[in-house]
Protein backbone atom coordinates (compact mmCIF):
# COMPACT_ATOMS: atom_id res chain seq x y z
CA UNK A 1 0.00 0.00 0.00
CA UNK A 2 1.38 3.38 -0.77
CA UNK A 3 0.72 6.16 1.71
CA UNK A 4 -1.99 7.50 0.13
CA UNK A 5 -4.34 4.76 -0.34
CA UNK A 6 -6.12 5.37 2.55
CA UNK A 7 -6.44 8.69 4.27
CA UNK A 8 -6.80 9.39 7.84
CA UNK A 9 -7.57 12.60 9.96
CA UNK A 10 -8.56 14.09 13.00
CA UNK A 11 -10.89 17.01 12.95
CA UNK A 12 -13.02 18.38 15.53
CA UNK A 13 -12.97 14.90 17.28
CA UNK A 14 -14.33 13.85 14.56
CA UNK A 15 -12.20 10.71 12.60
CA UNK A 16 -12.24 10.60 8.72
CA UNK A 17 -11.49 7.76 6.64
CA UNK A 18 -11.02 8.36 3.23
CA UNK A 19 -10.42 5.26 0.57
CA UNK A 20 -7.99 6.96 -1.25
CA UNK A 21 -7.79 4.84 -5.19
CA UNK A 22 -10.33 6.33 -7.18
CA UNK A 23 -8.94 5.07 -10.58
CA UNK A 24 -9.28 1.75 -9.49
CA UNK A 25 -13.05 2.67 -7.93
CA UNK A 26 -11.66 2.36 -4.84
CA UNK A 27 -11.24 -1.46 -5.08
CA UNK A 28 -9.09 -2.29 -1.64
CA UNK A 29 -5.58 -3.98 -1.50
CA UNK A 30 -4.97 -5.93 1.78
CA UNK A 31 -3.04 -3.53 3.06
CA UNK A 32 -5.76 -0.93 3.17
CA UNK A 33 -8.43 -3.75 4.55
CA UNK A 34 -5.39 -4.01 7.53
CA UNK A 35 -5.23 0.01 7.92
CA UNK A 36 -8.84 0.12 8.23
CA UNK A 37 -8.54 -1.93 11.09
CA UNK A 38 -6.18 -0.91 13.12
CA UNK A 39 -7.85 2.19 13.08
CA UNK A 40 -11.45 1.18 14.11
CA UNK A 41 -9.23 -1.15 16.35
CA UNK A 42 -6.74 2.07 17.68
CA UNK A 43 -9.39 4.67 18.39
CA UNK A 44 -9.02 6.51 21.76
CA UNK A 45 -11.78 6.32 24.25
CA UNK A 46 -10.90 9.20 26.47
CA UNK A 47 -13.15 11.48 24.69
CA UNK A 48 -10.90 13.08 22.19
CA UNK A 49 -12.39 11.06 19.47
CA UNK A 50 -16.17 11.03 19.22
CA UNK A 51 -17.45 9.43 15.87
CA UNK A 52 -15.42 7.64 12.80
CA UNK A 53 -17.02 8.69 9.17
CA UNK A 54 -15.87 6.81 6.49
CA UNK A 55 -15.75 7.17 2.54
CA UNK A 56 -14.60 7.12 -0.79
CA UNK A 57 -12.54 9.41 -2.74
CA UNK A 58 -14.51 10.39 -6.23
CA UNK A 59 -17.81 10.10 -6.81
CA UNK A 60 -18.60 7.09 -8.71
CA UNK A 61 -17.44 4.31 -5.58
CA UNK A 62 -17.09 4.24 -1.56
CA UNK A 63 -15.37 0.83 -2.26
CA UNK A 64 -15.49 -1.58 -4.99
CA UNK A 65 -14.39 -4.92 -3.44
CA UNK A 66 -10.71 -6.41 -3.22
CA UNK A 67 -8.61 -5.78 -5.89
CA UNK A 68 -9.25 -8.72 -8.46
CA UNK A 69 -5.06 -8.76 -8.63
CA UNK A 70 -4.52 -10.19 -5.60
CA UNK A 71 -6.48 -13.06 -6.25
CA UNK A 72 -4.65 -14.57 -8.84
CA UNK A 73 -1.95 -16.35 -6.42
CA UNK A 74 -4.46 -18.26 -5.17
CA UNK A 75 -3.40 -22.06 -5.23
CA UNK A 76 -4.33 -24.23 -2.53
CA UNK A 77 -6.99 -24.14 -0.25
CA UNK A 78 -5.66 -21.95 2.40
CA UNK A 79 -5.58 -19.33 0.51
CA UNK A 80 -9.44 -19.01 0.18
CA UNK A 81 -9.63 -20.12 3.83
CA UNK A 82 -6.58 -17.38 4.91
CA UNK A 83 -8.35 -14.87 3.08
CA UNK A 84 -11.84 -14.93 4.60
CA UNK A 85 -10.56 -15.78 7.85
CA UNK A 86 -8.30 -12.20 7.42
CA UNK A 87 -11.42 -10.43 6.25
CA UNK A 88 -13.76 -11.85 9.49
CA UNK A 89 -10.73 -10.02 11.50
CA UNK A 90 -10.91 -6.66 9.71
CA UNK A 91 -14.70 -6.88 9.35
CA UNK A 92 -15.52 -7.53 13.18
CA UNK A 93 -13.03 -4.60 14.08
CA UNK A 94 -15.25 -2.25 11.89
CA UNK A 95 -18.06 -4.02 13.47
CA UNK A 96 -16.52 -3.71 17.27
CA UNK A 97 -15.36 -0.27 17.14
CA UNK A 98 -16.37 1.69 20.22
CA UNK A 99 -16.80 4.71 18.36
CA UNK A 100 -19.93 4.96 16.03
CA UNK A 101 -19.10 4.84 12.44
CA UNK A 102 -20.85 6.36 10.00
CA UNK A 103 -20.65 5.29 6.08
CA UNK A 104 -21.07 7.76 3.60
CA UNK A 105 -21.26 5.93 0.54
CA UNK A 106 -20.73 7.65 -2.80
CA UNK A 107 -22.20 5.47 -5.47
CA UNK A 108 -21.01 1.88 -6.13
CA UNK A 109 -20.69 -0.29 -2.58
CA UNK A 110 -19.98 -3.81 -3.76
CA UNK A 111 -17.83 -6.85 -2.58
CA UNK A 112 -15.42 -5.82 0.59
CA UNK A 113 -17.36 -2.20 0.31
CA UNK A 114 -20.60 -3.16 0.94
CA UNK A 115 -19.16 -5.29 3.95
CA UNK A 116 -17.53 -2.68 4.90
CA UNK A 117 -20.75 -0.49 5.51
CA UNK A 118 -22.51 -2.98 6.71
CA UNK A 119 -20.70 -3.03 9.51
CA UNK A 120 -21.02 0.87 10.08
CA UNK A 121 -23.67 2.02 12.52
CA UNK A 122 -25.20 4.48 10.22
CA UNK A 123 -24.94 4.45 6.37
CA UNK A 124 -25.75 7.40 3.96
CA UNK A 125 -25.66 7.46 0.53
CA UNK A 126 -25.92 9.29 -3.13
CA UNK A 127 -28.68 8.71 -5.50
CA UNK A 128 -26.09 6.45 -7.73
CA UNK A 129 -25.56 4.00 -4.79
CA UNK A 130 -25.32 0.31 -6.18
CA UNK A 131 -25.52 -2.14 -3.46
CA UNK A 132 -24.39 -5.62 -3.37
CA UNK A 133 -22.53 -8.53 -4.25
CA UNK A 134 -22.34 -9.88 -7.96
CA UNK A 135 -20.69 -12.32 -7.17
CA UNK A 136 -22.41 -15.17 -9.07
CA UNK A 137 -22.05 -13.43 -12.31
CA UNK A 138 -18.22 -12.09 -12.04
CA UNK A 139 -15.87 -14.05 -9.70
CA UNK A 140 -17.45 -16.99 -8.34
CA UNK A 141 -16.31 -17.18 -4.75
CA UNK A 142 -18.76 -17.03 -1.87
CA UNK A 143 -19.65 -14.81 1.41
CA UNK A 144 -18.65 -15.81 4.71
CA UNK A 145 -21.29 -17.48 7.07
CA UNK A 146 -20.79 -14.50 9.13
CA UNK A 147 -20.94 -11.72 6.44
CA UNK A 148 -24.36 -13.22 5.84
CA UNK A 149 -25.09 -13.21 9.22
CA UNK A 150 -24.35 -9.47 9.22
CA UNK A 151 -26.51 -8.76 6.00
CA UNK A 152 -29.95 -10.85 6.88
CA UNK A 153 -31.14 -8.25 9.25
CA UNK A 154 -30.15 -5.08 7.01
CA UNK A 155 -31.86 -6.41 4.15
CA UNK A 156 -34.32 -9.54 5.21
CA UNK A 157 -33.46 -13.13 4.37
CA UNK A 158 -35.43 -13.55 1.07
CA UNK A 159 -34.21 -10.21 -0.25
CA UNK A 160 -30.64 -11.42 0.25
CA UNK A 161 -30.93 -14.59 -1.33
CA UNK A 162 -32.46 -13.24 -4.21
CA UNK A 163 -29.71 -10.48 -4.50
CA UNK A 164 -27.00 -13.11 -4.23
CA UNK A 165 -29.01 -15.66 -6.80
CA UNK A 166 -29.33 -12.67 -9.27
CA UNK A 167 -26.50 -10.68 -8.32
CA UNK A 168 -28.28 -7.62 -9.21
CA UNK A 169 -27.67 -4.37 -6.74
CA UNK A 170 -29.49 -2.63 -4.50
CA UNK A 171 -29.99 0.95 -5.79
CA UNK A 172 -30.94 3.80 -3.49
CA UNK A 173 -34.29 3.93 -3.45
CA UNK A 174 -34.91 0.54 -2.75
CA UNK A 175 -31.83 0.95 0.00
CA UNK A 176 -33.65 4.00 1.70
CA UNK A 177 -37.28 1.68 1.25
CA UNK A 178 -35.95 -1.29 3.09
CA UNK A 179 -33.59 1.06 5.67
CA UNK A 180 -30.28 -0.33 4.24
CA UNK A 181 -29.47 3.35 4.47
CA UNK A 182 -30.93 6.21 6.47
CA UNK A 183 -30.39 8.92 4.07
CA UNK A 184 -30.31 9.76 0.43
CA UNK A 185 -28.21 12.62 -0.10
CA UNK A 186 -28.39 14.54 -3.71
CA UNK A 187 -24.33 14.96 -4.09
CA UNK A 188 -21.29 13.87 -2.75
CA UNK A 189 -21.32 17.13 -1.53
CA UNK A 190 -24.19 16.98 -0.04
CA UNK A 191 -23.05 13.68 1.52
CA UNK A 192 -20.02 14.85 3.00
CA UNK A 193 -21.36 17.50 4.92
CA UNK A 194 -24.93 15.82 6.22
CA UNK A 195 -22.00 13.49 7.67
CA UNK A 196 -20.30 15.58 9.29
CA UNK A 197 -23.44 17.24 10.62
CA UNK A 198 -24.16 14.17 11.93
CA UNK A 199 -20.70 13.16 13.43
CA UNK A 200 -21.24 16.78 15.50
CA UNK A 201 -24.58 15.91 16.75
CA UNK A 202 -23.86 12.43 18.26
CA UNK A 203 -20.18 14.06 19.68
CA UNK A 204 -22.64 15.75 21.74
CA UNK A 205 -23.76 12.58 23.21
CA UNK A 206 -23.25 10.16 26.02
CA UNK A 207 -20.24 7.94 25.00
CA UNK A 208 -21.02 5.39 27.58
CA UNK A 209 -24.64 5.23 26.39
CA UNK A 210 -23.63 5.12 22.55
CA UNK A 211 -20.68 2.68 23.39
CA UNK A 212 -22.63 0.35 25.49
CA UNK A 213 -25.92 0.04 22.82
CA UNK A 214 -23.21 -0.73 20.50
CA UNK A 215 -21.61 -3.58 22.05
CA UNK A 216 -24.76 -4.50 23.49
CA UNK A 217 -26.47 -4.92 19.85
CA UNK A 218 -22.86 -6.09 18.23
CA UNK A 219 -23.60 -9.47 21.13
CA UNK A 220 -27.34 -9.77 20.54
CA UNK A 221 -26.46 -10.45 16.77
CA UNK A 222 -23.46 -12.36 17.29
CA UNK A 223 -23.94 -15.74 16.31
CA UNK A 224 -22.46 -19.46 17.62
CA UNK A 225 -19.67 -20.39 15.25
CA UNK A 226 -20.70 -21.56 11.82
CA UNK A 227 -18.74 -24.14 9.92
CA UNK A 228 -18.44 -22.70 5.76
CA UNK A 229 -15.00 -23.58 5.20
CA UNK A 230 -15.79 -26.78 2.97
CA UNK A 231 -18.21 -24.06 1.06
CA UNK A 232 -15.39 -21.87 0.74
CA UNK A 233 -12.74 -24.25 -0.36
CA UNK A 234 -15.37 -25.40 -2.37
CA UNK A 235 -15.62 -22.15 -4.49
CA UNK A 236 -12.05 -20.46 -4.25
CA UNK A 237 -10.52 -23.96 -5.42
CA UNK A 238 -12.72 -24.26 -8.15
CA UNK A 239 -12.15 -23.76 -12.36
CA UNK A 240 -14.66 -21.53 -11.67
CA UNK A 241 -13.12 -19.19 -9.85
CA UNK A 242 -9.92 -18.92 -11.78
CA UNK A 243 -12.24 -18.35 -15.01
CA UNK A 244 -14.35 -15.59 -13.53
CA UNK A 245 -11.31 -13.70 -12.98
CA UNK A 246 -9.73 -14.35 -15.89
CA UNK A 247 -12.61 -13.20 -17.57
CA UNK A 248 -13.21 -10.16 -15.38
CA UNK A 249 -10.02 -9.14 -16.26
CA UNK A 250 -10.55 -9.30 -19.90
CA UNK A 251 -13.66 -8.11 -19.22
CA UNK A 252 -15.67 -10.64 -20.85
CA UNK A 253 -18.61 -12.91 -19.81
CA UNK A 254 -17.33 -15.87 -17.77
CA UNK A 255 -17.93 -19.31 -19.12
CA UNK A 256 -18.97 -21.20 -15.83
CA UNK A 257 -18.75 -25.00 -15.42
CA UNK A 258 -19.59 -25.45 -12.03
CA UNK A 259 -16.49 -27.20 -10.88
Amino acid sequence: MTSNDILYDVRDSIGRVVFNRPEARNAFTLAMYEELARICSDVPTDGSLKAIIITGAGDKAFGSGTDISHFRSFSKPEDGLGYEDNMEGVLSRVESCPLPTIAAINGACTGGGAAIAACCDIRLATPNLKFGFPISRTLGNCLSANNLKRLTPLVGAGRLRETLLTARLIEADEALAIGLVSEICESVEALQSRADELAAKIAGHAPLTMRATKEAMRRNNAASPVEDRDLIELCYMSEDFKEGMEAFLAKRKPNWKGR
